[in-house]
């Protein structure tokens, strides 16, 4: 394996997994920034807002995974709005892919990996259609599960078609899982990149050494990612992928995607307790490593909404 190993670091990737400190920050000097995801809508972010200041837990983006495409134009402003007012990111899921399409191949046994990809050009088109009309409320961050949509996304920000500023978060999804394959994902215009749920300590150490990418790393993730409580290695995780974004899924929970209106009180509460697990994540993280630095908001290179004045 030796030759290998020694081709690896010829390519300036790490020939191992070894579970190094992070010397890397975001802009502000900061090691870790908090994210709640599933943010359905307006009444989730407002419970999760209200619920993290009543718990003194700094959140510095959510995220939702149901799509811009299931809120309506009033939805997203108002969800725009209310981010900017509390200097927080809001990112969107970009949807739809091939879970949500009348393809059969999903559901097969085989077919896991193709769901979060977009099919056929018509896909492709109607994910960046759905990046443009959330940029176009306000929303300057997205979430990307598809090679080919993060590829043309960055062209269309590059030549003037989405803001400047526009944000691209890659979802889990993706599934990226080794550095050379995350460095892709940088090389092609990725903003920040949410990895696997279940990689050790040692493996977003090697992927680290490979990306200056923020990594969103779920602390605890939902049933259908794995399930993994890892409240305990918060300390390691921010010590290895820093700066990194912990993230606070929720085990034990329904899926509510697609959600709306008809589910708002479950994602209500489920949103509030997402929060609460929080605390409980950044109280043993203060317990093992009381150095570890977050960001006072606002916060430099976060996608905080720009909603257009009335």
């Amino acid at each position: 394996m030796l030759p290998t190993r020694a081709f690896l670091r010829s390519q300036e990737f790490p020939d191992g997994d070894a579970p190094a400190t992070s010397t890397k920050r975001f802009p502000d000097g900061a090691q870790y920034r908090v994210e709640i995801p599933s943010t359905e809508g307006p009444e989730v972010l407002d419970a999760v807002l209200a619920e993290s200041a009543a718990r003194s837990v700094g959140v510095h983006r959510v995220s939702q995974g149901s799509g811009g495409m299931l809120l309506t134009d009033d939805e997203l402003r108002t969800m725009a709005t209310t981010a900017a007012k509390q200097s927080v990111e809001l990112s969107l899921f970009a949807r739809p892919v091939a879970a949500w399409d009348t393809g059969a191949m999903v559901t097969a046994s085989g077919g896991g990996p193709i769901a979060a990809q977009a099919r056929g050009t018509e896909q492709l088109v109607h994910v960046l259609e759905d990046v443009r009309r959330s940029a176009e409320a306000g929303i300057r961050s997205v979430l990307i599960t598809d090679l080919g949509v993060l590829s043309v996304a960055a062209r269309m920000r590059a030549a003037g078609e989405l803001p400047p500023d526009m944000q691209f978060k890659i979802s889990v999804q993706m599934g990226l899982a080794n550095p050379v394959s995350v460095r892709i994902a940088e090389d092609l215009g990725a903003d920040t990149y949410n990895v696997p749920t279940d990689l050790t300590v040692g493996q977003l150490a090697a992927i680290r050494a490979a990306t200056d990418l923020p990594l969103d790393v779920y602390i605890e993730s939902p049933d259908d990612l794995g399930g993994f409580v890892r409240h305990y290695e918060i300390a390691e995780i921010v010590r290895v992928a820093a700066p990194v974004y912990v993230k606070f899924g929720l085990r034990n929970a329904p899926n509510i995607y697609p959600s709306g209106t008809h589910l708002t009180p479950t994602a209500v509460a489920l949103g509030r307790e997402r929060v609460r697990r929080a605390r409980i994540g950044l109280d043993l993280l203060q317990r093992y490593f009381p150095d570890a630095k977050d960001s006072t908001l606002p916060a430099a290179g976060l996608a905080v909404p720009q909603p257009k004045s009335s």
